[in-house]
């Protein structure tokens, strides 16, 4: 396939801020007894900004942005219908729970239970908007679900421990959201690597013959028989070489995994800020390449007909 941009940005945005939210509503439930309402409405803005950073970022990969609406119209057979309707819900939820914490209602804890609800849902809408298409064989796995939530909630761990650093009446939360943060990171290790080594070992379930209705032995494709690229050659395959690919791979396995992990240690022995600001930009960093990559790497097999082309 051939990677957007903006479907990039909205995954691992919404992903960081859904993380992020799971992290402040986890401190209120499980967190040392320490009065931090504003810590917890400053988070619930900024994982509120996140999505809906993810959000507009998605109206970049529209043909007619003005129609956008009509995309949840399908959401009894669609997960994309069902993922439009889940993120301004998740958003709304996210700002109610942030304006609870800021105002001290005492039904904060209640309205955040709802609203990790809604979380959930999300996480599994985006993750199944891929997992759901069975021809992409490289998507069809409960790991790209699963995949999907460990990476929101390593992200948006990292991200509430730098930014309870930051906060001086919330430094005892350091440590724990740390190691949370370091569990998620390691369990994302776990998993994608077993969808890096099954998808290694995937055979293509279309062949040239499947593709075009031909059942001959051989057959060799010369040309495309048109002068130049389509919509199918340009949105189906990404152009890129395996070297590239390869390229991509490392570098995603680098920046998501070992270093910010090494940064994050580092921030907590040394309680250095900028260590731990580090440690999330890096794995954010990686996180869009790791999302080019599993967009790139599902082989459409329309790429059978447009060989030449692709």
């Amino acid at each position: 396939m051939n990677p957007a941009f903006s479907v990039i940005f909205l995954t691992t945005l919404i992903g960081a801020g859904q993380g992020l939210f799971l992290a402040l509503f986890a401190v209120e439930l499980w967190g040392p007894s320490i009065e931090t309402p504003l810590f917890q409405a400053v988070g619930s803005l900024l994982a509120f900004g996140l999505c809906g950073l993810g959000l507009v970022a998605s109206f970049f990969h529209l043909g007619r942005p003005e129609r956008a609406w009509r995309s949840a119209a399908m959401w009894r057979t669609s997960w994309l219908s069902r993922e439009v309707i889940a993120l301004p819900l998740f958003m709304l939820g996210v700002a109610v729970y942030g304006l609870a914490q800021s105002m001290g209602w005492s039904s904060a804890p209640a309205i955040g239970l709802i609203v990790a609800w809604l979380c959930a849902a999300l996480f599994v809408c985006t993750g199944m908007v891929y997992a759901s298409i069975r021809f992409l064989q490289e998507w069809a796995s409960p790991l790209t679900l699963v995949n999907h939530t460990l990476f929101g909630c390593a992200s948006g761990f990292l991200l509430a421990t730098w930014l309870a650093a930051t906060w001086a009446s919330a430094g005892a939360l350091v440590p724990v959201l740390a190691g949370a943060a370091a569990v998620f990171t390691l369990s994302a290790l776990v998993t994608r690597g077993a969808s890096l080594h099954r998808n290694t070992r995937l055979k293509p379930v279309s062949s040239l013959q499947t593709a075009i209705g031909i059942k001959h032995p051989r057959i060799v494709q010369k040309a495309q028989g048109f002068m130049g690229g389509a919509f199918n050659t340009r949105e189906f395959f990404h152009g890129r070489s395996l070297t590239w690919l390869r390229g991509v791979k490392w570098a995603f396995l680098l920046l998501v995994f070992p270093l910010p992990l090494l940064s994050l240690w580092l921030g907590v022995a040394t309680g250095s800020i900028g260590a731990l600001a580090l440690a999330f930009v890096l794995q954010y960093l990686g996180l869009l390449a790791e999302r080019w990559f599993f967009l790139a790497q599902a082989n459409h097999p329309q790429n059978l007909y447009y060989q030449v082309i692709s």
